[in-house]
């Protein structure tokens, strides 16, 4: 039988903390680490910084410290590296990388997956419309990158040629784990329920320590977070796997963290689409395996589409805002009077130059009142957009230089100076059929035999999962927390929210379902939703997604929310009441769901 596999996550996004590696190499047995830096924004920043010198466009950080200072360990322990560090520059971050090994008098090989970079090929795609909004493909000129989401083939080929480091451009997150479990255990292409339990693997991998008690609603379990553990995913042949962390970490992995995980930034569980397969994860079951060991099992999958999403980055205008703080009696009026004058006067000077109006205003106030009586403490955050950054530029001088005539109480906090207007970049998404992609692999410069998969066009019928049962509302009922009864995260994915609500125990679930009305929903975020409202039933973690669409005013930098990643939509929903009978509560906390 083929040995077990040990796969490290090691990074989420670039900027992650840069001492994983290290922690990582310390697991016994460890076979391969995996880095995950891109998102649509990321890409777009790298884009720009290509445009500048082109010798940069990748996560320079991933050369120099993720790999340059832990190379030799890495050589040492045989240890395979896959990362998508390459943004939109793979090759130039190859060629860094291979000038640290030879510093270090080593000779690992490193290959390079090109192909997802369709920004050259622009000019093809200008009649398609945007695959949430119906818009129009914006000009060419306004275009910054244009990548599709690649899968796990192409990896494995490079891996297959012997390579010790793969770096790719905007690959699926999850591709890089599914692209070991694919070397490592031999899966092939049909093998559906295995390839979706590696990329689910991928998928809790992905994030970092969000599996390991970060960002967990329980967060005080997961102790001093500054030594907090990365994850480990240990895989079977058969898709099984557990989920661990490193010993003499803090952090801890349950049933819950991972579960939360699982439910991180998807849509409908049934059919979350990759280029590789369809993953199903509402059978998926965890149990706890001993200490901080979650086993997995339970993940179902189909056959791909035969389509891969495209996410284009354009430029969208120009956005600026302060973040100002008010106190004292009736602090959100104060601040909401203050704000609104400086508007007003930008206006009027917008007016006089017969210059269009603002595209979008957000005033968001957060706080309230920390004790008794009328004396109240507000953060305010008043943004703008328009198509010209003078006008945002009118705007924040409009609003600070009439600081001497505000209510009393503003202060401002600032390092750097006054807030100066930023290009917005607006996401821009399409698919196109993957057999109209073409590959290049090369290893150390030499071309690796690579022939794209020819995936038929499919679409996926809807799953059937049924609702939970009724809940039973004849007992004696009590009012409770959905937090009493739940834990939950949320994430975003573009213009979309979701949060996903895993109950603390089985019998929760329908009363949680019944509480957890759309029309609930609606009434939590009114002043966010401007779209739909999905609900999914996930009967092996007795859990639901919520999927919100049209929600984070744009998304990334395209928003002016103060949130614009929907981050903090579950401890919104946490707060909801819900009713359950008063002798159902029980202790909860530990075992599988």
């Amino acid at each position: 039988m083929t040995k077990p596999l040990k796969i490290g996550g090691a990074s989420g996004f670039w900027g992650e903390a840069q001492h994983a590696t290290a922690q990582l190499l310390r697991v016994p047995d460890l076979d391969v680490l995996v880095y995950d830096y891109l998102a649509e924004v990321t890409m777009s920043i790298m884009a720009r910084a290509r445009m500048k010198d082109a010798d940069k466009g990748y996560a320079g950080d991933f050369v120099t410290d993720a790999m340059g200072r832990n190379l030799s360990v890495i050589a040492e322990k045989g240890v395979k590296v896959l990362s998508n560090a390459g943004g939109v520059n793979p090759v130039a971050c190859a060629q860094a990388l291979r000038t640290k090994i030879a510093e270090a008098g080593l000779s690992l090989r490193v290959a390079v997956v090109e192909g997802d970079d369709l920004l050259p090929r622009a000019a093809e795609f200008a009649v398609e419309v945007e695959m949430f909004s119906g818009a129009p493909m914006p000009p060419a000129d306004k275009i910054a990158s244009m990548n599709a989401y690649i899968g796990a083939a192409p990896i494995v080929a490079a891996l297959q040629a012997g390579a010790d480091i793969v770096i790719t451009g905007r690959c699926v997150d999850s591709a890089l784990t599914l692209a070991a479990c694919m070397h490592h255990f031999g899966w092939q292409a049909g093998d559906h329920d295995l390839l979706a339990a590696g990329s689910l693997a991928g998928h809790l991998l992905e994030c970092g320590p969000q599996v390991t008690g970060g960002n967990f609603t329980d967060w005080e379990l997961s102790g001093d977070i500054a030594k907090i553990g990365y994850p480990v995913a240990e895989l079977n042949a058969d898709g099984s796997m557990i989920l661990t962390k490193p010993e003499g970490t803090t952090g801890c992995v349950t049933p819950a963290t991972c579960a939360e995980q699982m439910l991180y930034e998807i849509g409908d569980p049934s059919a979350y689409l990759l280029p590789d397969v369809a993953c199903d994860f509402t059978q998926v079951e965890m149990e706890q395996a001993g200490p901080d060991r979650v086993r997995v099992t339970g993940t179902k999958g189909r056959a791909p589409t035969g389509q891969l999403k495209v996410s284009a980055t354009w430029a969208d205008g120009f956005r600026a805002g302060l973040t100002f703080l008010v106190n004292g009696r009736d602090a959100r009026t104060k601040a909401q009077a203050f704000a609104q004058a400086g508007l007003d006067r930008a206006r009027a000077v917008l007016s006089k130059m017969k210059a269009p109006d603002y595209r979008e205003v957000s005033f968001e106030a957060f706080g309230g009142k920390p004790g008794k009586g009328d004396y109240e403490e507000i953060s305010f955050k008043a943004a703008v957009h328009h198509d010209d950054a003078r006008a945002v530029g009118l705007f924040l001088k409009e609003l600070t230089g009439a600081a001497l005539a505000t209510p009393p109480g503003l202060h401002i906090f600032t390092a750097g100076g006054r807030p100066r207007p930023s290009p917005v970049v607006a996401l821009f998404s399409f698919l196109v059929p993957a057999a109209d992609l073409s590959y290049r692999i090369s290893l150390d410069g030499e071309t690796v035999a690579f022939e794209t998969p020819n995936l038929p066009l499919t679409h996926l019928p809807d799953a059937a999962v049924a609702a939970p049962q009724a809940p039973d509302t004849s007992p004696k009922m009590t009012e409770c927390r959905l937090e009493d009864l739940a834990w939950a995260r949320s994430g975003d994915k573009g213009n979309k929210a979701n949060i996903g609500v895993i109950a603390r125990h089985p019998a929760y679930l329908p009363y949680i379902w019944a509480a957890l009305s759309t029309d609930v929903i609606a009434e939590r975020f009114t002043d966010y939703l401007q779209g739909g409202i999905d609900r999914y039933h996930l009967p092996g973690t007795h859990s639901m997604n919520i999927l919100l669409h049209d929600v984070l005013g744009g998304g990334g930098v395209a928003s002016l929310r103060n949130d614009a990643q929907g981050k903090s939509y579950a401890q919104i929903l946490l707060a909801t009441p819900v009713q359950i009978p008063a002798g159902l509560i029980v202790n909860s906390n530990e075992g599988g769901i």
